[in-house]
């Protein structure tokens, strides 16, 4: 199979061009649920591919505002290179998305192509996901604020964490694509003077003291600070390790989830991602 029987080709990749703005690409990221979008420019030789802009780089540059400087370059891939080499270039870069490239953005091949093509049965899917799935499992406290989350799973570098109870059973799941889903961008100024938190406060950091009553112009990416358990999906879809990565495959393309907890009996052992289901391959 490849490249080009699985990519969604260039008449229906929804695209932004520089120079542009931030604010499109967010609305964009947030309806689509998706990681990324490609960047484009007009020029007098016609259409040139410039990289893609991410969710991260959004988050993490709350104030630059110019696409230009939020571009990524990411490694591209040609239509008839075959869906396991597109697998291995996921892989080797830790790109989720591969633009297709010969020339021209001919089109786009996701982890989801490669997890839809397993599903299918166009490639191997034999590998039980036991064998595939990840021992280190990323957790939050069902009571954490969504602000301290979405800097848990940056810092972790995993987009998923699996939410535990009082009882430090799992009692959910809260990924990226749910926080971005509910951040906004926010424009104005912030009050330098008595909106930080004290030492008293929950959940701080630490405590800050105001030292003047400046105003400064702000431009930032705001997440609720409403407790992880107000936005984590707690219908949580698990397998077990006998379970084939085809199966596992079929479960994340039904229910459009990227990552499924692997247990044993009652107990969590791991989790197996849809990016791990690509090593199988």
């Amino acid at each position: 199979m490849n490249v080009a029987d699985a990519m969604t080709p260039r008449s229906e990749v929804v695209t932004v061009e520089v120079p542009g703005i931030r604010d499109d690409v967010l609305e964009y990221l947030q309806e689509r649920a998706f990681s990324s979008v490609p960047v484009i420019k007009q020029t007098d030789e016609g259409e040139q591919f410039r990289g893609l802009v991410s969710r991260d780089a959004l988050i993490d540059q709350p104030d630059e505002d110019q696409l230009a400087l939020l571009v990524e370059e990411v490694p591209t891939i040609t239509a008839d290179a075959t869906i396991q080499a597109a697998a291995e270039l996921m892989l080797a870069d830790g790109e989720r998305r591969v633009p297709v490239v010969d020339g021209r953005l001919e089109g786009i091949v996701t982890i989801t192509d490669v997890v839809h093509a397993i599903a299918n049965g166009d490639v191997d899917g034999k590998t039980e996901v036991g064998g595939l799935a990840r021992s280190d499992i990323n957790c939050l406290y069902v009571e954490t604020p969504l602000t301290v989350a979405e800097r848990e799973l940056s810092h972790a570098e995993v987009p998923y964490g699996v939410v535990l109870d009082d009882e430090g059973e799992m009692t959910g799941m809260v990924t990226e694509v749910d926080i971005i889903e509910v951040a906004r961008v926010v424009e104005g100024e912030d009050d330098t003077g008595d909106s930080i938190a004290n030492q008293d406060d929950d959940w701080a950091w630490e405590g800050i003291k105001a030292v003047s009553g400046r105003y400064m112009p702000t431009r930032n990416v705001e997440i609720p600070v409403e407790a992880v358990r107000e936005f984590m999906t707690d219908d949580v879809i698990t397998v077990s390790k006998r379970r084939t990565a085809r199966e596992a495959a079929q479960l994340m393309m039904e229910h459009d989830i990227e990552q499924i907890p692997l247990v044993s009996g009652d107990e969590l052992v791991g989790v197996v991602r849809d990016v791990d289901l690509l090593e199988g391959l």
